[in-house]
């Protein structure tokens, strides 16, 4: 019984996780409304903070080490603060929500060169082509997107996300997967907390609109978000080759863009449902 549910969780776990992650650009989407980017963020990490604060009490997981902790706060910086703040503020720049998932949509590619390197994990020929069938419809859905001005600006804060989202996935695989994940996540987000804060107190002026709509939101984001889907996205990275867990992200814009159409609108045209389709295929041969 435990076998059988352990394949079927391994199975769901991805699709579960694809669901989860691109949630995540549509709430932030509604913050955004109520808050500035890092002044919610900055609240968001505050309540998950308490909440992992209650479990690690309640569970009492083994403590990392010294340079476990501080492996801890340089994978939180990159796994959230600057891939949360990169894409929040590139979302508070214009960027639609759909589209706010592209560029780090393209993570596969920076993942399977460096993990190729740095890790020692062997990319097939057929994982290379699955990578770049993936960039070809990433491509695809951009096509004609403006790329100046203030969506200019937009597209270079999720360029940060894409490069601090790889980074942080590279980081935590080679440096934490042996830290317990509640108490390295606690640390991971004391950090984060702390960076937003200060990020927040310096750059922007902390007014806060306590909608219904914002506490939703952020009560998803905080629960939802940065401790089911990130629990998650570790137990992937635990389990599986970097390069397999990084190309489930191709399928993240496809997703968002998809939801962000019922929600807000946003266009989906025929070229841009055709790069979605590649995507969704370079997962499927990626992982085999």
């Amino acid at each position: 019984m435990d076998k059988n549910f352990d394949q079927l969780a391994a199975r769901a776990a991805p699709a579960i996780f694809v669901v989860l992650w691109s949630t995540g650009f549509v709430a932030t989407k509604y913050v955004l409304r109520s808050a500035e980017p890092l002044t919610y963020l900055a609240i968001r990490m505050a309540v998950v903070v308490a909440i992992m604060a209650v479990i690690v009490v309640v569970v009492r997981p083994r403590w990392p080490g010294r340079m476990g902790i501080v492996h801890s706060v340089v994978a939180g910086l990159l796994v959230h603060g600057f891939y949360l703040g990169g894409t929040a503020v590139a979302i508070s720049l214009s960027i639609p929500a759909g589209l706010s998932a592209l560029i780090p949509g393209l993570q596969p590619i920076l993942t399977s060169t460096i993990a190729n390197r740095w890790l020692g994990e062997r990319v097939t020929p057929l994982q290379w082509m699955g990578l770049l069938l993936g960039l070809a419809g990433v491509a695809l859905i951009l096509h004609e997107r403006p790329m100046s001005g203030e969506a200019g600006w937009g597209w270079l804060a999720s360029g940060v996300s894409l490069v601090s989202i790889t980074l942080g996935t590279l980081y935590q695989r080679r440096y934490c997967r042996d830290i317990d994940w509640r108490a390295g996540n606690l640390v991971q987000y004391i950090g984060v907390m702390i960076f937003f804060a200060i990020g927040a107190a310096a750059f922007e002026t902390r007014v806060v609109h306590w909608t219904s709509e914002f506490v939703l939101s952020v009560a998803w984001l905080a629960v939802v978000l940065s401790i089911g889907s990130i629990g998650l996205l570790y137990w992937l990275i635990r389990r599986t080759a970097a390069t397999s867990v990084a190309s489930l992200f191709y399928l993240v814009p496809a997703v968002t863009a998809l939801m962000a159409f019922v929600l807000f609108g946003e266009r989906l045209d025929a070229v841009a449902i055709a790069g979605m389709v590649a995507c969704a295929a370079a997962v499927f041969v990626v992982n085999r």
